[in-house]
């Protein structure tokens, strides 16, 4: 039992299980899921979609923060990419067309890539601290993005982009499958190649690992790029769910968002070591914990207060000078061999043997 409470993703996901139990008492039909036209449905169900965007960049975080960096333009990328694919779908004589669409996609990942290619370079080859460089993105971003949709929210009604973020496949939203794809593609990429323990050592000492012939560089454009692009899915999975382009209001706060997911999921903010599994159940406890306000009646000018002093309790929870002291208090002394009942040395005399 120790062995298990000692590991890395005992407390997110004991946070996690009492979420959805204190939901379930609450409101009993929170863990019901009933099949309709051969379609999942349910509360549980719509963490599992909405969760999709959040999911995605905060993969790309903490690949991003296991090599000791941030990136805080990732809502940015988002507006842009979101912005980028409704404006080529508007601008078509045939906006519902699957080519038009697809133009309309590639071209807005390409963007993303751009752009994470971007903060790569910043921090990779020029040296700029990542909090700065990804902040220069951070803020020309969203103008970037009011320049491409001239100011206004762009709307359209494209039933195969609404159905990357409404539509369903295999009983499963399709949102949720484009996240479990990235979660798949990024924890093999990471998990079983050598590119993990590269990006884990460029994390602890860049310099060490350049010394000991790891590419450093190029792992830390890499870890931007992806998160560029994994922020680019994410802006097309949100522009698709609200048909519309708003660069003020999409990924507004989600890189805040993200990195709160990636601690509450035990990995680090000074870099190496790191873990997916722990920021897919640090996402799935954010989208419960929106839930849970909701389902509380909590009133909204209250729910982030709410939302905070719940969070703050989570991480005191997985803090280990916590588990230490608690392991401190409820340890008991166990007398050793040599010693007495009062806790007093065992002294024998060997006088015997000596007369002896």
């Amino acid at each position: 039992m120790k062995k298990v409470m000692r590991h890395r993703l005992f407390w997110p996901i004991t946070a996690l299980l009492t979420l959805i139990l204190v939901n379930t008492i609450v409101r009993p039909q929170f863990i019901v899921v009933t099949v309709r036209d051969g379609q999942l449905y349910g509360v549980l169900i719509d963490i599992l979609r909405t969760s999709a965007p959040l999911m995605l960049v905060a993969l790309g975080m903490t690949v991003v923060i296991a090599t000791r960096g941030i990136d805080l333009s990732v809502g940015a990328i988002m507006a842009v990419s979101g912005a980028v694919a409704l404006t080529i779908i508007d601008a078509s004589s045939d906006p519902g067309g699957l080519p038009t669409v697809m133009l309309a996609l590639v071209v807005a990942l390409g963007v993303s890539l751009a752009l994470g290619a971007w903060n790569g370079l910043l921090v990779s080859v020029v040296g700029i601290q990542p909090i700065i460089a990804t902040l220069v993105l951070m803020l020309a971003g969203r103008g970037v993005a009011l320049l491409i949709t001239d100011g206004f929210i762009t709307t359209v009604n494209s039933a195969p982009y609404s159905f990357i973020a409404t539509g369903y496949l295999l009983f499963l939203p399709v949102a949720f499958l484009i996240a479990l794809g990235a979660i798949i593609v990024v924890a093999l990429a990471e998990r079983r190649t050598a590119l993990g323990v590269l990006t884990e050592a460029v994390g602890i000492n860049p310099q060490a690992s350049r010394l000991a012939g790891v590419r450093s560089r190029g792992i830390v454009f890499g870890a931007y790029l992806a998160s560029g692009l994994l922020a680019g899915i994410a802006g097309v999975i949100y522009s698709a769910n609200i048909r519309a382009a708003d660069a003020n209001a999409a990924g507004l706060f989600i890189e805040l968002y993200a990195i709160l997911a990636v601690v509450l999921g035990g990995t680090s903010l000074m870099g190496g070591k790191f873990t997916i599994a722990g920021t897919v159940v640090g996402v799935l406890i954010i989208q419960t914990l929106d839930k849970t306000i909701l389902f509380l009646g909590v009133p909204p000018a209250q729910s982030p207060v709410f939302f905070a002093v719940v969070v703050v309790v989570v991480v005191i929870l997985q803090s280990p000078r916590l588990h230490k002291t608690i392991r401190d208090l409820t340890r008991r002394r166990t007398p050793r061999p040599t010693d007495t009942p009062n806790g007093s040395p065992l002294v024998t005399s060997n006088k015997a043997e000596v007369a002896s």
